[in-house]
Protein backbone atom coordinates (compact mmCIF):
# COMPACT_ATOMS: atom_id res chain seq x y z
CA UNK A 1 0.00 0.00 0.00
CA UNK A 2 1.19 3.10 -1.58
CA UNK A 3 1.07 6.45 1.44
CA UNK A 4 -0.41 9.04 -0.22
CA UNK A 5 0.80 12.65 0.78
CA UNK A 6 -1.84 14.03 2.17
CA UNK A 7 -1.75 18.28 3.44
CA UNK A 8 -5.06 18.60 4.79
CA UNK A 9 -6.18 22.13 5.86
CA UNK A 10 -6.10 23.01 9.66
CA UNK A 11 -4.05 20.27 11.89
CA UNK A 12 -1.04 18.84 9.49
CA UNK A 13 -1.65 15.28 9.03
CA UNK A 14 1.18 13.15 11.19
CA UNK A 15 4.09 11.69 9.41
CA UNK A 16 4.64 8.35 10.28
CA UNK A 17 7.25 7.81 13.36
CA UNK A 18 11.11 7.69 12.50
CA UNK A 19 13.42 6.53 15.42
CA UNK A 20 14.12 9.62 17.65
CA UNK A 21 17.12 10.47 19.20
CA UNK A 22 16.89 8.93 22.90
CA UNK A 23 19.23 10.97 25.12
CA UNK A 24 18.09 13.01 28.00
CA UNK A 25 15.36 10.60 28.66
CA UNK A 26 14.19 11.32 32.04
CA UNK A 27 15.30 8.46 34.33
CA UNK A 28 12.50 7.27 36.87
CA UNK A 29 11.91 8.42 40.77
CA UNK A 30 13.72 6.17 43.14
CA UNK A 31 10.25 5.95 45.37
CA UNK A 32 8.57 4.93 41.80
CA UNK A 33 6.18 1.30 42.05
CA UNK A 34 7.31 -1.40 40.52
CA UNK A 35 5.70 -4.61 39.55
CA UNK A 36 7.47 -7.84 38.98
CA UNK A 37 7.52 -9.58 35.35
CA UNK A 38 4.38 -12.27 36.25
CA UNK A 39 2.57 -8.74 37.02
CA UNK A 40 3.49 -7.10 34.05
CA UNK A 41 2.22 -10.17 31.60
CA UNK A 42 -0.77 -9.88 33.38
CA UNK A 43 -1.74 -6.93 33.05
CA UNK A 44 0.16 -6.29 29.87
CA UNK A 45 -1.43 -9.50 28.07
CA UNK A 46 2.21 -10.59 26.94
CA UNK A 47 4.18 -14.12 27.89
CA UNK A 48 6.49 -14.52 30.28
CA UNK A 49 8.88 -15.61 27.34
CA UNK A 50 8.22 -12.16 25.16
CA UNK A 51 8.78 -10.10 27.93
CA UNK A 52 12.49 -11.65 29.46
CA UNK A 53 13.28 -11.67 25.49
CA UNK A 54 11.93 -7.77 25.06
CA UNK A 55 14.17 -6.86 28.39
CA UNK A 56 16.94 -8.06 26.83
CA UNK A 57 16.86 -6.98 23.28
CA UNK A 58 15.66 -3.58 24.46
CA UNK A 59 12.37 -3.50 23.02
CA UNK A 60 10.46 -2.55 26.57
CA UNK A 61 13.30 -2.62 29.44
CA UNK A 62 12.05 -2.09 33.29
CA UNK A 63 12.62 1.47 34.38
CA UNK A 64 12.04 0.83 37.79
CA UNK A 65 14.56 -1.58 38.44
CA UNK A 66 16.52 -3.84 35.20
CA UNK A 67 19.24 -5.96 37.60
CA UNK A 68 22.43 -7.92 35.52
CA UNK A 69 22.66 -11.10 36.84
CA UNK A 70 20.49 -13.28 39.60
CA UNK A 71 18.76 -13.08 42.62
CA UNK A 72 17.25 -9.61 41.60
CA UNK A 73 14.26 -9.08 40.06
CA UNK A 74 12.97 -7.13 37.03
CA UNK A 75 11.03 -3.95 38.20
CA UNK A 76 8.54 -2.32 35.51
CA UNK A 77 6.62 0.74 35.80
CA UNK A 78 3.28 1.56 34.90
CA UNK A 79 4.31 3.12 31.89
CA UNK A 80 6.46 0.15 31.19
CA UNK A 81 3.50 -1.83 31.44
CA UNK A 82 1.26 0.51 29.10
CA UNK A 83 4.10 0.43 26.26
CA UNK A 84 4.34 -3.80 26.60
CA UNK A 85 0.10 -3.74 25.99
CA UNK A 86 0.69 -0.71 23.15
CA UNK A 87 3.25 -3.95 21.75
CA UNK A 88 1.27 -6.87 21.89
CA UNK A 89 -1.75 -5.09 20.52
CA UNK A 90 0.21 -3.67 17.55
CA UNK A 91 2.08 -6.99 16.91
CA UNK A 92 -1.51 -8.89 17.10
CA UNK A 93 -2.37 -6.76 14.61
CA UNK A 94 0.26 -7.27 12.49
CA UNK A 95 2.50 -4.80 12.51
CA UNK A 96 6.34 -5.53 12.09
CA UNK A 97 8.59 -5.72 15.22
CA UNK A 98 10.84 -2.86 13.34
CA UNK A 99 7.94 -0.54 13.44
CA UNK A 100 6.89 -1.44 16.62
CA UNK A 101 10.68 -0.41 18.20
CA UNK A 102 10.59 3.00 16.47
CA UNK A 103 6.83 3.46 17.82
CA UNK A 104 7.98 2.96 21.18
CA UNK A 105 11.39 5.27 20.50
CA UNK A 106 9.10 7.28 20.09
CA UNK A 107 7.05 7.39 22.79
CA UNK A 108 9.60 6.90 25.32
CA UNK A 109 10.10 10.77 24.49
CA UNK A 110 6.60 11.67 25.83
CA UNK A 111 5.97 12.51 29.60
CA UNK A 112 3.59 9.75 31.02
CA UNK A 113 0.69 12.20 31.26
CA UNK A 114 1.01 12.92 27.69
CA UNK A 115 0.75 9.20 26.66
CA UNK A 116 -3.06 9.45 27.68
CA UNK A 117 -3.68 11.87 24.60
CA UNK A 118 -1.69 9.84 21.80
CA UNK A 119 -3.51 7.75 19.43
CA UNK A 120 -1.30 5.29 17.77
CA UNK A 121 -3.14 4.93 13.68
CA UNK A 122 -1.09 2.06 10.90
CA UNK A 123 -2.10 0.71 7.90
CA UNK A 124 0.00 -2.16 8.77
CA UNK A 125 3.01 -0.83 7.43
CA UNK A 126 3.82 2.24 9.10
CA UNK A 127 2.85 3.76 12.33
CA UNK A 128 1.31 7.11 13.11
CA UNK A 129 0.76 9.56 16.06
CA UNK A 130 -2.08 11.51 16.33
CA UNK A 131 -2.77 13.84 19.30
CA UNK A 132 -6.28 15.55 17.95
CA UNK A 133 -9.36 14.02 16.44
CA UNK A 134 -8.39 15.86 12.98
CA UNK A 135 -5.27 13.70 12.71
CA UNK A 136 -7.36 10.64 12.85
CA UNK A 137 -9.81 11.70 10.85
CA UNK A 138 -7.16 12.84 7.90
CA UNK A 139 -5.17 9.86 8.03
CA UNK A 140 -8.95 7.76 7.33
CA UNK A 141 -8.85 10.48 4.42
CA UNK A 142 -5.87 9.87 2.69
CA UNK A 143 -5.81 5.79 3.50
CA UNK A 144 -3.24 5.75 6.13
CA UNK A 145 -5.12 4.53 9.17
CA UNK A 146 -6.85 1.00 9.42
CA UNK A 147 -6.60 0.91 12.74
CA UNK A 148 -6.36 3.02 15.98
CA UNK A 149 -4.87 2.46 19.72
CA UNK A 150 -6.19 4.84 21.62
CA UNK A 151 -4.05 5.01 24.33
CA UNK A 152 -6.07 6.79 27.29
CA UNK A 153 -7.73 3.42 27.06
CA UNK A 154 -5.36 1.33 27.13
CA UNK A 155 -4.17 3.24 30.39
CA UNK A 156 -7.59 2.66 32.08
CA UNK A 157 -7.00 -0.93 31.10
CA UNK A 158 -3.59 -1.52 32.60
CA UNK A 159 -4.36 1.14 35.69
CA UNK A 160 -7.95 -1.02 36.83
CA UNK A 161 -5.48 -4.43 36.30
CA UNK A 162 -2.51 -3.11 38.49
CA UNK A 163 -4.69 -1.83 41.05
CA UNK A 164 -5.33 -5.58 41.87
CA UNK A 165 -1.93 -6.52 41.35
CA UNK A 166 1.12 -6.68 43.77
CA UNK A 167 3.53 -3.60 43.92
CA UNK A 168 6.70 -2.77 45.73
CA UNK A 169 9.69 -0.06 45.74
CA UNK A 170 13.26 -0.27 44.42
CA UNK A 171 15.09 -1.66 47.71
CA UNK A 172 12.25 -2.74 50.14
CA UNK A 173 9.96 -4.98 50.97
CA UNK A 174 6.99 -5.74 48.66
CA UNK A 175 4.23 -3.03 49.31
CA UNK A 176 0.96 -4.42 48.00
CA UNK A 177 1.13 -8.32 48.99
CA UNK A 178 -0.85 -10.74 47.17
CA UNK A 179 -3.73 -12.36 48.87
CA UNK A 180 -3.13 -15.40 49.04
CA UNK A 181 0.31 -15.82 47.88
CA UNK A 182 1.71 -18.78 50.14
CA UNK A 183 4.81 -19.15 49.08
CA UNK A 184 5.72 -15.71 49.70
CA UNK A 185 4.02 -15.95 53.07
CA UNK A 186 6.26 -19.48 53.84
CA UNK A 187 9.05 -17.73 52.82
CA UNK A 188 8.87 -14.53 55.24
CA UNK A 189 8.68 -16.96 57.75
CA UNK A 190 11.56 -18.94 57.61
CA UNK A 191 13.05 -15.57 57.33
CA UNK A 192 12.11 -14.72 60.52
CA UNK A 193 13.30 -18.34 62.21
Amino acid sequence: MARADVQPEGSPAPAPLEAPVTDGIDLPDDDQLGYRGPAACRASGVTYRQLDYWARTGLVEPSVRNPSGSGNHRLYSFRDILVLKVVKRLLDTGVSLQQIRIAVAALRDHGVDDLATITLMSDGASVYECTSDDQVIDLMRGGQGVFGIALGSVWREVEGTLSELPSERPGAEEIAEHPGDELRSRRERRKAV
